[in-house]
């Protein structure tokens, strides 16, 4: 058996730039998450009326995060395809949080 590439993904940018949207979509996109799971997010999120969220909320985790649409620690994700093996961190862009970020 082959052993997979690994590929670790550090996302990093503006607060509001669509980090942990973008990140969330391409986990989903991948496969590294079940579609059931985001219709959850996605029926949850439009009952906090914040509907566009559900593929941020794949790293979202706190409630806090969620309630106020913005990532507050970094989020690790791991997922596998058929040839690599994907470590994918998003970290907060609230200059609040950077120290989040750093450490």
């Amino acid at each position: 058996k082959e052993e997979k590439t690994h590929i670790n993904i550090v996302v990093i940018g503006h607060v509001d730039s669509g980090k942990s949207t973008t990140t969330g979509h391409l986990i989903y996109k991948c496969g590294g998450i079940d579609p059931r799971t985001i219709e959850k997010f996605e029926k949850e999120a439009a009952e906090l009326g914040k509907g566009s969220f559900k593929y941020a909320w794949v790293l979202d985790k706190l409630k806090s995060e969620r309630e106020r649409g913005i990532t507050i620690d970094i989020a690790l994700w791991k997922f596998q395809s058929s040839k690599y093996e994907v470590t994918v961190i998003d970290a907060p862009g609230h200059r609040d949080f950077i120290k989040n970020m750093i450490t």
